[in-house]
């Protein structure tokens, strides 16, 4: 197990940073090596963590047909997760038409609140199943809530049952196969990890590509039922490739804890995860309403309007990837702030937006740098997690208390828009969006400064 990081506030050069770790470290040197390397220093703590008993299996083997159908079978799992979560959009645009049932915006929204909170939570309890071996039960146990949930959504009517079917069924089968998607990777790889889980990743971006544009297709040709059963199909056979393909290598040696009460105690790390939540507020009014918001003022026709959000998600793969290999270069925090700041003006600018164009330039935007505030608070929670032992409980803790930033942001968007009589109110829905990013990008530059100083050139 890696050493306790000690932060050093110290200013430090960038052109000093080591790219890799060495084979032997002294205690400061591997104390550099983990605040200069996060990812790395937490991969190699949790590979220890689950990897084998003396006279075990062999080390994990980073490369191999084997290790490359695992980051296929993760692929799958992101794609039908995440990936279906990035579609609630277009599902909020068709709610809000009435062809389905009548339901304020608001209430609307509730769905996929329920559906992104309900995988944030359930992953937190998934990650010690996990390590008790269940890997099995979790993929099929999932894929069957992810599929059954479908099947109950064609045939819902009203809105409490698709909040049973799409929010709760839905979102917990996802949360049940997030965790597999990742846990199992440091298993098998340790110096290709980034990549393997990055490629991996992408899954979800592509998922929030397919899914929208298959719904709003199908949905003239064969009724909403037959779209969502289809949905519901793909989902099934996506998630053969896992199923068949994925295996635990080996059953981690010590199991997770599900709560780590030291966090609360941790200012950095609290403090950070509370940033994330005023966020995530905005984060969500974005995912969730920049569809509707072209439809409901004709700044764009019903197509268009339906592939605002293939756009949104297309934008977020660079915004997913790029910066995190830029953030092993200068720091998290680094990162992360202009990007949360660049995301609450953007959300301000649909004030302004007055075209189609203008509409589809914020939504390729607001892709490009949400998606720095979807991938980094991970890397952020294992740079302030001094032990790496717990750095995956405290990632499941911040995603959990994350999720309610999700749950406040769709909600209390939909109850500002109809303040007005024809409920309108888009100015509130944007202020709303834009304020709470650039909240949270002022308390990042204010933790930065607490845990690295503020001089500019300073990896953080």
């Amino acid at each position: 197990m890696a050493t306790q990081q000690q932060y050093d506030l110290e200013p430090k050069d960038l052109e000093n940073n080591s790219d890799k770790a060495p084979e032997s470290l002294d205690q400061a040197d591997e104390e550099k090596y983990e605040r200069d390397q996060p990812n790395e220093a937490a991969a190699q703590a949790e590979a220890q963590s689950t990897g084998p008993a003396p006279g075990g299996p062999s080390p994990p083997p980073n490369g191999g047909s084997q290790a490359w159908l695992q980051v296929l079978g993760s692929w799958c799992l992101f794609f039908n997760t995440w990936g279906l979560l990035n579609t609630f959009g277009v599902y909020q645009t068709y709610y809000e038409s009435g062809a389905r049932f009548t339901a304020s915006s608001s209430d609307i929204s509730w769905i996929g609140s329920v559906q992104a909170l309900s995988l944030l939570l359930i992953g937190t309890v998934a990650g010690p199943i996990f390590d008790r071996g269940h890997f099995r039960y979790l993929l099929v146990g999932g894929g069957f809530l992810v599929v059954f949930g479908h099947m109950m959504l064609s045939l819902s009517t009203t809105l409490w049952q698709a909040v049973l079917a799409q929010g709760f069924c839905v979102g917990i089968g996802a949360g049940a196969l997030f965790v597999p998607a990742v846990a199992i990777m440091p298993t098998y790889f340790t110096t290709n990890l980034g990549l393997a889980i990055g490629i991996a990743a992408s899954g979800s971006s592509m998922g929030g590509i397919i899914y929208p544009i298959m719904f709003y297709k199908l949905i003239p040709e064969v009724g909403f039922p037959w779209a969502v059963r289809i949905l519901g199909f793909t989902v099934l056979a996506t998630l053969m490739v896992p199923i068949f393909c994925m295996k635990m290598r080996v059953k981690p040696a010590k199991v997770r804890k599900l709560f780590d009460p030291s966090a609360f105690t941790d200012g950095p790390y609290i403090w950070c995860v509370i940033t994330c939540t005023v966020g995530y507020i905005g984060l969500y009014v974005g995912i969730f309403y920049l569809s509707f918001f072209g439809q409901s003022t004709g700044l764009t026709g019903d197509s268009l309007s339906f592939y605002l959000v293939p756009i949104l998600n297309a934008a977020s793969v660079l915004g997913r990837t790029v910066p995190n290999w830029i953030s092993d270069k200068i720091g998290p925090l680094n990162v992360i702030t202009p990007g949360a700041l660049l995301m609450g003006v953007i959300l301000l600018c649909n004030l302004g937006v007055k075209s189609a164009g203008g509409l589809i330039a914020t939504v390729f935007l607001f892709g490009l740098f949400s998606g720095i505030f979807i991938a980094l608070p991970p890397v952020l929670f294992v740079q302030l997690t001094k032990n790496k032992a717990v750095v995956g409980t405290r990632i499941g803790m911040g995603f959990a208390i994350m999720g309610c930033g999700v749950l406040i942001g769709g909600p209390a968007a939909g109850a500002i828009l109809q303040r007005t009589p024809n409920h309108q109110d888009w100015t509130g829905v944007w202020l709303l969006g834009g304020i709470t990013p650039l909240a949270a990008a002022v308390s990042f530059v204010l933790l930065r400064g607490s845990v690295a100083g503020f001089k500019p050139m300073v990896k953080a």
